[in-house]
C-alpha cells in the first residue's frame, strides 16, 4: 500500500504562497547547509502547502507522507512482499527519498508511533545514513534529500509529543494563521472569490479564534475559509455556506453552534436574500 504522495515539481509549477516572515530564506539555508527542518503551527495553517511551494521553488520531488497512529518504522523505510515470483523487497517513501535525493515530509509527525521517529535519527546528523535492516543497506542519503517534519502544538500531551533528543536534530519554524491582508489575499487567489467577501470570511475567522482556548477545540483554520469561499463562489448562499464549512465542522454541540453563527453573522454580514 502506498502511504506516501508523491509530487514531481519544478520552477514552472511552483505552487502559490504568501510568506509570514522569513520562512523561505531560513528553509532555503538549511537545505543548502543539508539541515532537517521541522515546521510547527495550527491546523491549516499552511504548512503543507509551504513545503509544496519549498519542493517546487528547489525543484525536487517531494514525498508526504500523513502520519497516523498506525505508522511503523516499515512503512517508511519499507517491507518485504511476496509477489508472483517470491519474495521481494519494496522501498517505503522515506527509503525513496533517500536514494533519489528528494524532499520526505513527515506531516503531523506527533500523530505516528514513538518508536517511527527513532528511524530517522542516523538521516538527521552529519551521518545522514539510514540502516535497512531488511537489506543489510546502510545508505547514504543523495545529494539534495531532506527530511522535514510538523505538527500541531496544540495536540500536545504527555501521551503524545516529540521527545527532546528528537527536537534538537532539527532546525525549527513556528507558522501561525496569516495576517489580515495576507489571508484575504490567499483566500482571493485559491477561490476567486471577490475581496469584500473574503474580508469578511476572515474578519469572522479571526473573532471565532479568540474563542478558541475557552469554547472551541480547534479554532478555523485559513483552509476552512478556502472551503467556504469556494462554495459561496459556486453560488451557494452565504449563511449555508458558512454552515456547512464552519459551524457544523467546528462543533456537534448545538449551543457552541449557534455561539459561532452569532460571531459569524456579526463579523459577516450576508445579503437579506442569503440569510436562513
Amino acid at each position: 500500500m502506498n502511504i506516501a504522495d508523491k509530487h514531481h515539481q519544478n520552477n514552472h509549477q511552483e505552487r502559490f504562497y504568501c510568506p509570514q516572515g522569513n520562512e523561505v530564506d531560513v528553509f532555503l539555508h538549511a537545505s543548502k547547509n543539508q539541515l532537517p527542518v521541522m515546521i510547527k503551527g495550527p491546523t491549516g495553517c499552511g504548512k503543507t502547502r509551504f513545503v509544496e511551494h519549498m519542493a517546487s521553488r528547489l525543484n525536487r520531488p517531494l514525498y508526504t507522507v500523513a502520519c497516523h497512529d498506525d505508522l511503523t518504522a516499515a512503512d517508511l523505510i519499507g517491507r518485504f512482499l511476496i509477489g508472483k515470483d517470491g519474495t521481494f523487497w519494496q522501498d517505503g517513501p522515506l527509503t525513496r527519498a533517500v536514494r533519489e535525493g528528494a524532499i520526505c515530509y513527515l506531516d503531523e509527525v506527533i500523530e505516528a508511533r514513538k518508536d517511527t521517529t527513532v528511524v530517522i535519527h542516523p538521516l538527521t546528523d552529519d551521518r545522514r545514513i539510514l540502516p535497512l535492516d531488511g537489506t543489510g543497506e546502510r545508505l547514504q542519503a543523495a545529494p539534495g534529500f531532506m527530511l522535514v517534519m510538523s505538527y500541531n502544538p496544540g495536540y500536545r500531551n504527555l501521551m503524545k509529543g516529540l521527545k527532546p533528543s528528537t527536537r534538537q536534530r532539527f532546525v525549527s519554524l513556528s507558522f501561525d494563521y496569516p495576517d489580515t491582508a495576507q489571508e484575504v489575499r490567499i483566500v482571493c487567489h485559491e477561490t476567486g472569490i471577490s475581496q469584500e467577501i473574503a474580508h469578511g470570511l476572515v474578519m469572522a475567522a479571526q473573532a471565532l479564534r479568540s474563542l478558541r482556548d475557552s469554547d472551541l477545540e480547534e479554532a478555523p483554520s485559513t483552509r476552512l475559509l478556502i472551503l467556504c469561499a469556494q462554495l459561496i463562489n459556486s453560488g451557494l448562499s452565504h449563511a449555508s455556506a458558512c454552515r456547512a464549512a464552519l459551524t457544523e465542522t467546528l462543533s456537534d454541540d448545538p449551543s457552541t453552534q449557534e455561539a459561532i453563527e452569532d460571531v459569524i453573522r456579526a463579523h459577516f454580514p450576508m445579503p437579506a436574500e442569503h440569510r436562513v
